[in-house]
């Protein structure tokens, strides 16, 4: 009778250890977020417009936060990916561009973190997306503070960005400093995460297609992945331009440039080569050893 007991135990921790726990969320802020002088709250959602695209949509954030997706303990190896959906700073476009791929990169033992971001913009602030950079950096030091208990290497920790989410994602690599005050021991920690993923990306790029001033490359900009489709509407030259700065100081990066696919279908299934984009990018973490475990620190 032990036996058969003990073999129950053991197929219930392998079951246990094979499923992912429950997303947590975690306030970035200790009180309000800098700058807030109205109370905005979470959020809420909105409907589409007519002729919008019927995705969800996420207005009026005040309180930012981020979830925790921790893979299954069996799978996990040590990478974390702060996934920061588009919205062209006004929304959130927070389930195909958001929860939909913090479950695909959680399958491929990476912890991810879903990052609701401060929306609308913020007048006169500068830069414009000001409150959303801060947010974007605390997450950063939030995790690295926390790395050991949430089972994350704190040199391996990155940021996936969609459109408006892909620029945020671009201010917090390229940072050359911390936009905001220090709050607590968390900001101690480096605000600039160590690898980005860009899909297609807004607002990278000048009139003429060169990249804009402000996205300052430099030999130690981390290493970059691309996706990007020729007859997206916003224009592909960002992402181009970027790449090519990057290689110019051996930066290591990875353009993919599709023939075609639009702009927003994050994790949508469509008939475009661009929908292969999560594979690539799933490749380029491999590649670069951040789905591999990560080994014990000394």
């Amino acid at each position: 009778m032990t036996s058969v007991w003990s073999a129950v135990a053991l197929l219930l921790a392998l079951s246990l250890s094979a499923q992912a726990a429950e997303p947590t969320v975690v306030k970035l802020w200790p009180d309000k977020a800098p700058g807030e002088t109205k109370d905005l709250g979470p959020g809420r959602e909105v409907e589409p417009k007519k002729g919008q695209a019927e995705v969800k949509r996420l207005a009026d954030v005040g309180t930012p936060t981020m979830t925790i997706y921790p893979p299954a303990a069996d799978k996990a190896n040590g990478t974390a990916i702060i996934v920061a959906p588009g919205g062209g700073y006004s929304i959130l476009a927070y389930e195909h561009e958001g929860t939909d791929v913090c479950e695909y990169l959680s399958k491929l033992g990476v912890t991810a973190v879903l990052l609701k971001y401060r929306v609308p913009k913020r007048p006169m602030q500068v830069p414009d997306n000001l409150a959303a950079f801060q947010d974007a950096q605390r997450a950063v030091c939030l995790l690295r503070k926390g790395a050991k208990e949430n089972g994350i290497d704190p040199t391996r920790i990155g940021m996936l960005g969609f459109s408006a989410g892909g620029n945020l994602t671009a201010c917090a690599a390229l940072a050359e400093k911390r936009v905001y005050d220090e709050v607590d021991a968390a900001d101690k920690e480096s605000p600039v995460p160590n690898f980005a993923l860009l899909i297609y990306p807004a607002y990278l790029s000048d009139k003429g297609g060169g990249l804009k001033p402000e996205y300052k490359v430099t030999k130690d900009a981390p290493p970059m992945f691309f996706a990007h489709s020729s007859d997206d509407p916003i224009s592909s030259e960002g992402s181009v331009a970027l790449y090519l700065a990057l290689k110019k100081n051996s930066v290591p990066a990875e353009l993919h440039l599709y023939a075609s696919g639009g702009h927003g279908y994050g994790m949508r299934k469509t008939p475009h080569p661009s929908a292969t984009w999560p594979d690539r990018a799933a490749d380029w973490l491999k590649a670069r050893g951040l789905l591999e475990k990560a080994k014990p620190k000394e």
